[in-house]
């Protein structure tokens, strides 16, 4: 929510001057925390049938996408964050044919899945289409042509609706690239043992589920990335949680990776070799990268281990409010 407000009182807070000259978005993170970000110019502004959206360029990441005060990705450090949501799961799996994303709108986690030969289909279903059309137009980088690629069937639609229609054991990726949990967001009945018994019935024999999983540092890592982890466990025999740092998010960012197979190998150990074969070269993402990831520090491992709440539509669990993330417009005369 891109709120205008005129700041005409006189900076008096240490560090104010800082926001005396230029146009800056805050965002609010939690009370007493904020993020806020120099901005260039509003590339678009505007309201979908489910969420606020808008598109503004910065200063520190360039392009930046945000939803209901939320920023989702940015440009120059997306590739982090696609390439440890997409590649681990699609390098660990032998011969990937069809992949599912739910969620997904900017199209970048559609483009890394297509950077596999492998990829016969790629069935991407995202609610709102505005969004999508959106990205196509304003932020095209995300996708980089993925939209056009003949293996992509696009759907606008439910993603649970969606994926319920296809038949069972039909696909050998399941990616669910969702914003958070939020109370009053449009996904959150997303992250349910419901949904997952559901997912879990469509991968094919061998097939591999990730998820992105929220905020994961050491001291926000009980929102939402632990519970996710263990109401996965509820459904599947194996659950990998991992976690990266993606500095425009100003935090480590979670992921969960599910199996019904407990005998596929989630090491990583021969990632490079996998991609050398594979002909793909990644910015980010390699064996070294992969066992980082991993590797979760004492504290997340021993959250993980204690973990009790089971996400379920009727007992839901966010990661904040939609009002939480309300995003603030500093529009100043330089």
């Amino acid at each position: 929510l891109l709120d205008r407000a005129m700041a005409d009182a006189e900076p008096s807070a240490y560090g104010a001057e800082t926001f005396a000259e230029g146009n800056w978005y805050h965002e609010l993170l939690e009370d007493g925390l904020a993020l806020s970000y120099r901005v260039e110019e509003v590339l678009y502004q505007g309201t979908s049938k489910f969420q606020e959206v808008e598109v503004v360029r910065t200063v520190p990441f360039g392009s930046l996408l945000i939803t209901d005060g939320l920023m989702q990705s940015s440009e120059h450090d997306e590739y982090v964050y696609h390439e440890s949501l997409v590649h681990p799961a699609l390098v660990a799996h032998a011969n990937p044919k069809r992949v599912f994303i739910g969620g997904g709108g900017e199209g970048a986690t559609l483009r890394e899945v297509l950077r596999h030969e492998s990829v016969e289909e790629c069935v991407m279903v995202d609610i709102d289409g505005d969004v999508v059309n959106m990205c196509r137009e304003h932020t095209p980088f995300y996708s980089a042509g993925a939209y056009g690629d003949k293996r992509t069937r696009l759907i606008i639609g439910d993603a649970k609706e969606g994926l319920a229609n296809e038949p069972d054991g039909s696909f050998d990726v399941i990616i669910m690239d969702l914003s958070d949990p939020l109370d009053g967001g449009p996904c959150y009945q997303l992250y349910t043992t419901d949904f997952y018994r559901l997912l879990s019935k469509k991968l094919a024999p061998g097939g591999i589920f990730v998820t992105q999983s929220g905020c994961a540092s050491v001291r926000d890592a009980h929102h939402v990335f632990s519970p996710i982890h263990h109401t996965l466990t509820q459904v599947f025999p194996k659950v990998y949680g991992y976690t990266m740092c993606v500095p425009s998010f100003t935090s480590e960012w979670g992921f969960n990776l599910a199996v019904n197979d407990t005998s596929i190998d989630l090491s990583g150990v021969d990632a490079d070799e996998t991609l050398k074969k594979r002909g793909l070269e990644m910015k980010f993402y390699d064996t070294v990268s992969h066992r980082r990831m991993f590797a979760l520090p004492k504290p997340l491992r021993t959250l993980i281990d204690n973990e009790k709440r089971v996400m379920t539509v009727e007992n839901p669990l966010f990661m904040c409010s939609t009002d939480t993330h309300a995003g603030i417009f500093e529009d100043q005369e330089s």
